[in-house]
């Protein structure tokens, strides 16, 4: 039976228990680039718990919280993509901890039968002594459904970019493999790992989790604007526009206004492709 709106936006999950520990930021911390290094000391803090305190990335708060409220519900799994994600931290994300999540979703835009749906979720996190600790927008395209309406709500307006030229670019060479290294940190979606579905889907291999990139990104502000000062970063957002194919080379423009950071990604190799855009970081003061 179809999913209804009704029953779409009903989805939600309460009270929901979670834990990670150090090794688990310390992997996240690899898996999206860091360490690559090994004699660079200042990486190091976010990879290897000997070095006094570890740190973990603030951009690991997308990856030990996650849901599946609407993986399902009867929705068309297989043709629905991750659209936008936005992180906002209440505070800095520590190296383990147990914590809290209430999920549910917030808004449905329906573009009509058979031209998909965009859907809006919200999870509110906080550590188990109940003070809160970030909050992530979701927002997905199920292309495979449509026609069932949409809720009250007005969807947001993408974050507008700067139009001059970027105050620095950094450069990230992604591992061939890079994906089967950041699906352990739980996101073990087939078409990340496995040729034949991927090629299925009409790619020509497996792609990178989108969040990934994101997480390269997040690195990519940590060491050029803040000095990988992980506590200044209290804000992190994208649209994802392109995949990725690990194996290539991922150039990130930033502009620095202040405390507010705008980015973007490219890949050289495909034309400059973009693969992530109206990229945002809000930072606390120094």
């Amino acid at each position: 039976m179809p999913m209804t709106l009704e029953q779409l936006m009903a989805q939600r999950q309460d009270n929901v228990a979670c834990a990670y520990a150090e090794h688990s930021t310390m992997l996240y911390a690899l898996a999206i680039g860091m360490g690559h290094d090994p004699f660079d000391e200042t990486e190091l803090e976010y990879v290897y718990e000997r070095r006094g305190t570890l740190r973990a990335v603030p951009s690991q708060a997308l990856t030990v919280a996650r849901h599946n409220l609407i993986y399902e519900c009867g929705l068309v799994v297989e043709k629905m993509l991750h659209g936008e994600q936005v992180l906002t931290l209440h505070q800095p994300l520590p190296p383990a901890a147990q914590i809290v999540a209430d999920h549910q979703v917030r808004n449905v835009f329906d573009k009509g039968p058979a031209k998909g749906i965009l859907i809006e979720t919200e999870s509110r996190v906080r550590l188990k002594s109940g003070a809160p600790l970030f909050d992530i927008h979701n927002l997905y395209f199920a292309r495979g459904d449509g026609g069932m309406g949409s809720s009250p709500g007005e969807q947001r307006p993408p974050y507008p970019m700067p139009t001059r030229a970027p105050d620095l670019v950094r450069s990230s060479q992604t591992e061939a493999r890079q994906a089967l290294v950041y699906r352990l940190t739980g996101d073990t979606n087939v078409i990340h790992g496995d040729p034949k579905i991927a090629r299925a889907m009409g790619f020509t291999g497996p792609i990178l989790h989108g969040s990934g990139t994101l997480g390269i990104a997040c690195r990519e502000v940590l060491a050029g604007v803040c000095n990988y000062d992980n506590t200044r970063m209290r804000s992190l957002g994208t649209r994802f526009t392109s995949v990725v194919y690990p194996g290539e080379r991922i150039e990130t423009d930033i502009w620095v206004d202040g405390d507010q950071v705008s980015f973007r990604c490219r890949v050289p190799e495909r034309g400059h492709a973009v693969v992530l855009d109206h990229g945002q970081c809000r930072l606390a003061p120094r």
